[in-house]
């Protein structure tokens, strides 16, 4: 037996050990218990705590926006309520205008504009900062929320022991094509695989950010280290859902292995002409009992599919983590572009007139007219 064949036998066999250890520990704990939640009984309003809705946007599709907007706007929740809905110096401002002045006799919504982009962190801490709600839930600008998931989420945290609390995730589009089908497929595995079995330990590992409700007390204790945190000597403006929550270096194990059990098997194949035999039984053996498993605890047989994604992984996943680990410094793919917004001071337009106007500060937050519903109005953040 060559190095090759040595190298590609011990990578996977200690891949396949570790893989069916974490995935055999992680089905168990994902299995519901009997724990109960807090009692649904109708609360009254006043008890209930108040939240504080972000929605940030970069050139968001004003028919996405809308869409998504309209979601929270429907929600049934009877405690207090409150929207920011950020631009992140977009450029198509006057294309999602429409969709403002929609909510714009809505008390609820409030719509900031930020002069230049940022990124996604400094937009959301600059919300965060000057919001005052118990609890905020993070949404994205592209996601649909059940009525009743601000009021689901809230119960959850009626508990004080919990810190977040996040939502399921299904793609709306996961009926299109295979590939948005095996994405509609991972969310389901994460939401209840991976994640349900990290909560019986109290601490997930990644609240997703489409949709995740923080205790304010909770992300006040870490919000100066998030808002400074650097890498590489640059500052971080992305990936807010990981870091408000926890990180496991350890999880980086088992794809170095795959991935080198991969390339040696692939080494062997092409120098050697020799089939790698066994490196290939045993992901092939993995993949169908994954999706056995996963099928038997879906009750759907889609899931038999998802051994596709194997595949996927090796040859397309895997290569782009790997030059995702050398250009760690290089955020050039986010394809930023400054808006061009009005000059001047402070501004906003009036919900009514739709004239530019001042604005005015109240409680800490930057209103068009603090008696005519909602507010717009553009600052810098190091100004706000």
């Amino acid at each position: 037996m060559n190095l090759l064949t040595t190298t590609s036998t011990v990578a996977i066999s200690v891949y396949a050990l570790l893989s069916t250890v974490h995935r055999s520990v992680q089905v168990l704990y994902a299995l519901p218990t009997n724990v109960s939640s807090p009692s649904g009984d109708v609360v009254n309003s006043d008890a209930l705590p108040s939240v504080d809705v972000i929605v940030l946007c970069f050139n968001e599709d004003p028919r996405t926006l809308s869409a998504c907007l309209k979601s929270i706007a429907s929600q049934d929740y009877a405690g207090k309520l409150r929207v920011y809905v950020v631009d992140d110096g977009s450029g198509n401002l006057d294309a999602v205008a429409p969709v403002h002045d929609a909510y714009s006799d809505d008390p609820r919504f409030g719509f900031i504009l930020l002069r230049k982009n940022v990124g996604k962190r400094k937009a959301q801490i600059a919300v965060i900062r000057r919001s005052s709600g118990d609890l905020v839930l993070n949404v994205d600008s592209d996601t649909i929320i059940a009525a009743d998931v601000v009021t689901k989420l809230a119960r959850k945290m009626q508990d004080p022991a919990i810190g977040a609390a996040m939502g399921q995730l299904t793609a709306s589009n996961r009926s299109d094509t295979w590939l948005t089908r095996l994405i509609d497929m991972e969310y389901w595995l994460a939401c209840n695989e991976e994640r349900a079995a990290q909560a019986r330990f109290g601490a997930v590992m990644c609240c997703c950010g489409p949709c995740a409700m923080y205790r304010r007390s909770a992300l006040l204790l870490l919000l100066d280290q998030y808002e400074t945190q650097f890498f590489r000597g640059k500052p971080s403006d992305f990936g807010e859902d990981r870091y408000l929550t926890l990180d496991v270096v350890g999880q980086n194990l088992g794809p170095l292995l795959l991935a080198l059990s991969s390339l040696t098997a692939l080494a062997q194949l092409a120098l050697t002409a020799t089939v790698p035999w066994w490196a290939g039984l045993i992901i092939a053996s993995m993949t169908v009992v994954r999706c056995s498993v996963a099928e038997f605890r879906a009750r759907e047989l889609r899931f038999l599919g998802f051994s596709l994604r194997t595949l996927i992984n090796i040859f397309l996943l895997l290569p782009v983590k790997a030059y995702a680990l050398c250009t760690l410094s290089n955020s050039d793919w986010l394809s930023r572009q400054a808006a061009k917004l009005p000059n001047g001071g402070k501004a906003g337009r009036h919900p009514k007139s739709g004239r530019w106007t001042k604005c005015y500060r109240r409680s800490g937050n930057w209103w068009v007219n603090p008696k005519e519903g909602s507010f717009v109005c553009f600052f810098d953040v190091g100004n706000v």
